[in-house]
């Protein structure tokens, strides 16, 4: 069974968007769809099969302060108008369709981070609530969020601990992938003293999230280079941008781009990811 796996990068999916919108384009829906922060988020419009639909809400609200601004934090304490993005947009502003969503009978799931523990857990995507709680948990970047809570526990970004959730897929019984990535080829994440900050600020309050922040850059690393040997096997295809996105690109222009550049190298490889259903 061939596994979907998306990265997440705050608005650099939007290229995986783009991917995306060329599998609905093709009749594509994998049976099995697995991802981060902003890159599950995003693919939960793939599995509604509402194409443009993520392009439509950056076009219209990026550059809105409801939507990204230093006075939600004031709000709800996160730089992301948590309310306006999980509620008014998906309810009323740029419908989400529910009933298609429904209609979807393969495996979704969403990655987080359990604060308490450190470790990853998968939630079923097809429980989302009407908070959209999951996606606001997987979303959850320490210091831009607050933590989220569900049945009883905290939670943070899915991509601090299983960036690319790869290795879930394969435990999960799948045997071909698309992974599709957000930075490009050759890029290495490297330490970051903010992390570090951060994993001091946190220590107290959740000490094995510190563990989790320093070594966050290595984990990521080995991964993508995980990814790169299953590709090398026959068993993956990898998709990603030829050039680095801004993760808080405020220009539509280039957001419209990068959305249509992950469309077009999609489109440069459907035959072979057609072949991954095979």
């Amino acid at each position: 069974m061939p596994s979907l796996i998306l990265e997440g990068g705050t608005l650099r999916p939007i290229f995986s968007s783009g991917v995306m919108d060329a599998l609905l384009d093709q009749d594509l829906m994998f049976p099995y769809c697995i991802g981060v922060s902003a890159g599950i988020s995003n693919g939960f419009s793939y599995i509604s099969k509402q194409k443009r639909r993520n392009l439509e809400i950056m076009e219209k609200y990026r550059n809105d302060n409801r939507y990204i601004g230093y006075q939600n934090f004031l709000r709800c304490r996160s730089l992301f108008g948590l309310d306006f993005v999980f509620g008014e947009i998906p309810a009323k502003l740029i419908p989400f369709d529910v009933e298609a969503f429904q209609s979807y009978n393969g495996q979704l799931l969403v990655g987080v981070t359990n604060a308490k523990t450190g470790m990853p857990e998968y939630i079923n995507g097809m429980d989302i609530d009407e908070q959209w709680t999951m996606l606001r948990a997987t979303c959850a970047l320490p210091v831009f969020f607050p933590a989220i809570e569900m049945n009883g526990s905290k939670y943070y970004d899915g991509g601090l601990c299983d960036p690319i959730p790869i290795r879930k897929a394969i435990a999960d019984g799948n045997d071909k992938h698309l992974i599709i990535l957000t930075q490009p080829k050759g890029y290495a994440k490297q330490f970051s003293k903010k992390n570090a900050v951060i994993g001091k600020l946190f220590k107290r309050k959740y000490p094995l999230l510190e563990e989790i922040l320093l070594t966050r850059h290595e984990r990521y690393n080995e991964t993508v280079k995980f990814c790169e040997q299953l590709e090398q096997e026959g068993k993956a295809i990898i998709i990603r941008p030829e050039h680095a996105l801004d993760s808080f690109e405020k220009d539509i222009n280039k957001l419209r781009e990068s959305c249509q550049h992950g469309y077009d190298l999609a489109m440069d490889n459907m035959n072979d990811i057609r072949k991954l259903f095979a």
